[in-house]
C-alpha cells in the first residue's frame, strides 16, 4: 500500500511568505510613525509644568498677565532625555516652545495662553500650534489648530 505524504506544498508556503511580507511592508512605516508620535508627546509632557507655573504666574496678577509670566519655569530638560533639544518660555506672553531632537524629527510645540475676557470666567486655556515636522506626529490639541 502507498501511503499519502501529507504538508504543504511549494506554492502554499511561497503564498504564506508573501501575505507576510505584504503585511510586513504596510505595518513597518506604521509603527515608525507611532514610534515618533510617542517621542512628541513627551514634548507636550515637558510642556505641562511650564504651563502650570504661567498659569499659577497669571492668576496671581489677578487674571491679567503678569510682565513676567514665566517667573519660576523650569526651562531646563532633564538629563537623559534625548527627544526634547530645548524649551522657551516668553515672559511677556506666555508663550512655551519646546523643540524636539531628531528623533521626533524636530517637531516645535508652541503653547500660547489664552486669559478669558468674560465676566465671571476663570482659568487660563491653552492654544498649541505643532511646527517644523508633518502634523501627523503632533498631538491631536495641537493638529486641530495647524489647519490639518
Amino acid at each position: 500500500m502507498k501511503k499519502m505524504q501529507k504538508g504543504f506544498t511549494l506554492i502554499e508556503l511561497m503564498i504564506v511568505v508573501a501575505i507576510i511580507a505584504i503585511l510586513a511592508a504596510i505595518a513597518l512605516p506604521a509603527y515608525q510613525d507611532y514610534t515618533v508620535r510617542a517621542r512628541v508627546s513627551e514634548l507636550a509632557v515637558l510642556a505641562g509644568a511650564a504651563k502650570t507655573t504661567v498659569a499659577e504666574n497669571i492668576a496671581n496678577n489677578g487674571g491679567a498677565m503678569p510682565t513676567n509670566a514665566c517667573a519660576g519655569v523650569n526651562t531646563g530638560i532633564p538629563s537623559g532625555n534625548a527627544n526634547a533639544a530645548s524649551m522657551t518660555c516668553a515672559n511677556a506672553t506666555g508663550a512655551i516652545a519646546v523643540t524636539g531632537t531628531a528623533r521626533t524629527k524636530n517637531t516645535v510645540l508652541t503653547y500660547t495662553p489664552t486669559i478669558p475676557t468674560t465676566e465671571g470666567a476663570i482659568g487660563t486655556t491653552w492654544r498649541c500650534v505643532g511646527s517644523a515636522s508633518d502634523a501627523k506626529y503632533y498631538p491631536a490639541e495641537c493638529r486641530a489648530t495647524s489647519g490639518t
